[in-house]
């Protein structure tokens, strides 16, 4: 037995039960993320001096860009769609109140952010709320990206993912390096149970070096058996990494990847970003 699947809970109409469920096994990765986002996104506008333009990979709801781009928390979130209130509206009647919602804790730093992920019914929730300024259901692994995909990365400074890499190979990130008319950055949050080789290799073909960051992994949520807990354990140890006070403590870790053109990592330390 491997990762328990949850692939329902991103077919859903709104992120309600994404919240309930993830939330109960004590889901955090988008709140370990969103500073360091914030900080990469400050970092590379700075650096162009407009805003960067962002695509969160596997962004399913547009999560990320409601971290990113709202005076919000993910408690903030866990406690808003898990309320009352929100449990007793339609999905219509949650998207009106969530265009309020969100409009009112728009950051005066936001940045454009573009969705890529395979479901069709969480990115029209995204947009519908105005959390994504485009969005698009493609699977760059198994076909190529569409024409409308390739105009949008064009304009891209940094790529996020928080909760895809282990689906993903060089395959999603190749058109999309190819396609950007200048450099980019890519920062992933990475379970310790797979390896982010093979991406960072895929990379490197354009130019951009990958480092990891040193000191620290991230609680991803808790298992929900003894089983996952064991896959977790072994995968971690068969990776070359110590499960000892991660993965043994009950939790899948991940690990932060930042991938960027060599003089940009020479003027922006990862240890100031992450």
């Amino acid at each position: 037995m491997g990762r328990t699947p949850f692939d329902d809970l991103y077919e859903q109409p709104d992120p309600r039960t994404y919240f309930r469920v993830l939330g109960a096994l004590d889901y955090r990765t988008p709140h370990h993320a969103q500073e360091v986002f914030r900080r990469l996104a400050a970092a590379r506008s700075t650096q162009l001096a407009e805003s960067a333009a962002v695509l969160d990979i596997c962004c399913s709801y547009g999560i990320n860009a409601a971290l990113l781009n709202h005076d919000l928390t993910w408690d903030d979130l866990y406690t808003h769609y898990t309320s009352p209130q929100a449990k007793a509206l339609s999905t219509t009647e949650l998207i009106a109140w969530d265009r309020t919602y969100y409009a009112a804790r728009r950051r005066h730093d936001a940045v454009p952010v573009t969705g890529l992920d395979v479901s069709a019914p969480a990115l029209d929730y995204a947009l519908a709320v105005g959390l994504l300024n485009e969005a698009y259901a493609e699977n760059l692994e198994t076909a190529p990206p569409s024409p409308a995909l390739r105009r949008a990365a064009r304009d891209i400074r940094l790529i996020t993912v928080t909760g895809g890499a282990s689906f993903l190979s060089p395959r999603t990130f190749r058109p999309l390096l190819t396609a950007a008319d200048a450099p980019v950055w890519v920062a992933a949050f990475v379970l310790r149970t797979g390896s982010y080789h093979p991406i960072a290799a895929g990379l490197l073909s354009h130019g951009l070096v990958t480092e990891k960051a040193t000191g620290t992994t991230f609680p991803q949520r808790r298992f929900t058996s003894a089983q996952e807990q064991q896959y977790a354990v072994d995968a971690v140890t068969a990776a070359g990494e110590d499960p000892r006070g991660r993965e043994t403590d009950g939790y899948f870790h991940t690990a932060l990847h930042l991938s960027r053109p060599p003089e940009d990592a020479e003027a922006f330390p990862l240890t100031a970003l992450s």
